[in-house]
């Protein structure tokens, strides 16, 4: 299993073209081969293709707006192959589509169609989860009623390693349970602030068990695992990003 970048820790040096391109240069200087597309939308598909050709990096998979997945579909999957991406991930969904079964049941009818071209295509759709997922909506986990709805030939999984446990789930349990779903998935970290709040660090500077966390991963068919650190609480993202990807090199994992 490869390491890479999710651009959206980094967004803040994405707001145009030319700051995107520098930032994947620093990216890859770090050592990153693949990046995740996400946050940097000001950086248009050709010349993030154009970028990572040029920086030996590849760009597997991407979070992209639900209203561009199922408003926009054929369009989004051209920008996917223009930029060599085989998986398109949905990195959220709102209130008006998971408080319910009603709404649920909704958020299943408008994706089948959006599904069924992205397969056509021969890419896969993949859903990315946070910690309202583990809520119970009608005595049942919203976690659970999607991976009801949607089979995994439908619908892989991004799991978030910070996210679960953020949600009360055990991660490795989590793996398991999602096993056949993964291919690409989110490494992040939680520690605890002085007034004991949950906050994201640096992979391996959190108390999460990631050789284990890694292993499981491995063992349930992830091909790459994607650093992400939506909140530095201050510290420089690239600096972030850097420390990350030391540390999991330091317990034999490469970019």
């Amino acid at each position: 299993m490869k390491i890479g970048a999710q651009m959206y820790t980094v967004r803040d040096f994405c707001k145009t073209a030319e700051d995107g391109v520098a930032t994947l240069e620093k990216l890859a200087a770090m050592g990153y081969k693949q990046v995740q597309y996400s946050g940097c939308d000001a950086i248009p598909p050709a010349l993030m293709r154009e970028t990572c050709d040029r920086l030996g990096m590849v760009i597997p998979f991407s979070h992209s707006p639900y209203q561009r997945i199922i408003g926009d579909t054929e369009a989004l999957i051209e920008d996917h192959r223009l930029m060599g991406c085989d998986c398109i991930g949905l990195g959220y969904i709102g209130e008006a589509h998971r408080n319910t079964v009603e709404c649920l049941e909704r958020f299943r009818r408008e994706m089948t169609e959006p599904i069924k071209k992205i397969r056509d295509a021969g890419m896969t759709f993949a859903y990315h989860n946070h910690s309202f997922e583990f809520a119970k909506v009608e005595g049942k986990m919203i976690f659970d009623h999607l991976l009801d709805m949607f089979p995994p030939e439908e619908m892989n999984i991004v799991l978030d390693t910070y996210w679960v446990q953020h949600g009360g789930g055990d991660v490795c349990q989590w793996i398991e349970k999602c096993a056949g779903r993964l291919k690409y998935v989110h490494l992040k970290d939680m520690g605890m602030t002085l007034d004991m709040k949950q906050m994201m660090t640096p992979i391996g500077e959190g108390s999460l068990n990631f050789p284990a966390i890694l292993k499981a991963f491995e063992k349930a068919g992830a091909v790459a695992a994607f650093v992400e650190q939506d909140n530095c609480n201050g510290e420089d993202p690239l600096d972030c990003m850097e420390r990350s990807l030391r540390y999991l090199e330091s317990i034999g994992h490469e970019a």
